[in-house]
């Protein structure tokens, strides 16, 4: 009889937007491809046809008057999309998936950044998204400072080189305030789930960078 196949790996990148997740999310999959495994990429809000027009709206600076609790309903509207799309059916045929962002996201930036509390975002995913929980989750911390002028900088590059009549730069021209709480929220997170939160310096070059997640991947998962 034929053996079922292994449910594939869930591991998820997260930090401030300007911690470099996108860069180490490239390197780690290049890694794990050259060891042998089936690796998909995907991204939060995104990652379908639907859920990239929503990403749309919710990061676009042109977005105005959007309610936090607006927010938080479009990100979840995206994700349980993204779940039955791309995220169940990939795992269930055995690859690793590695998504930028999932719902820690969302507890950070709209529970904490917010101020709308954990309690709503978990609840929300447990109705809205099964309760599906990364096998690992890897945190970029950075200073909020650095991260933010990093980001700014490469969404005003990004919108001046594909002359956009939209751009993602709405979070970005929120208060550092802010996003000290984003950064709290995160560490609040990786304190409450020790067991799948791995907290990686992203302060150093994207090499060190990359070397802190290759150790955590093989510590944690074993890949």
């Amino acid at each position: 009889m034929r053996q079922m196949s292994r449910r594939g790996k869930f591991i998820t990148l997260e930090g401030l937007d300007g911690t470099g997740k996108s860069t180490q999310m490239r390197m780690l999959a290049a890694a794990l491809s050259a060891a042998g495994h089936k690796v998909v990429e995907t991204r939060e809000p995104g990652g379908t046809p639907t859920g990239e027009k929503i990403r749309k709206v919710l990061l676009d600076s042109g977005t105005a008057g959007l309610s936090p609790l607006a927010e938080m309903a479009l990100m979840f509207a995206s994700r349980a999309q993204h779940i039955a799309e791309v995220l169940e059916p990939a795992l269930a045929a055995g690859n690793i998936v590695l998504c930028d962002r999932f719902t820690d996201s969302t507890e950070a930036y709209q529970g904490s950044g917010r101020r709308l509390g954990s309690e709503p975002v978990r609840e929300l995913h447990r109705v809205l998204c099964g309760n599906l929980q990364p096998d690992l989750t890897l945190l970029l911390d950075s200073n909020p400072a650095a991260s933010l002028g990093r980001a700014r900088r490469r969404n005003q590059r990004v919108s001046r080189s594909a002359n956009r009549s939209h751009d993602e730069n709405r979070f970005e021209q929120e208060t550092r305030a802010f996003f000290v709480r984003v950064r709290e929220g995160y560490l609040a997170i990786a304190r409450r789930e020790p067991g799948r939160v791995v907290t990686v310096d992203a302060q150093g070059t994207p090499r060190q960078t990359h070397q802190r997640i290759l150790e955590a991947v093989q510590k944690k998962l074993r890949l």
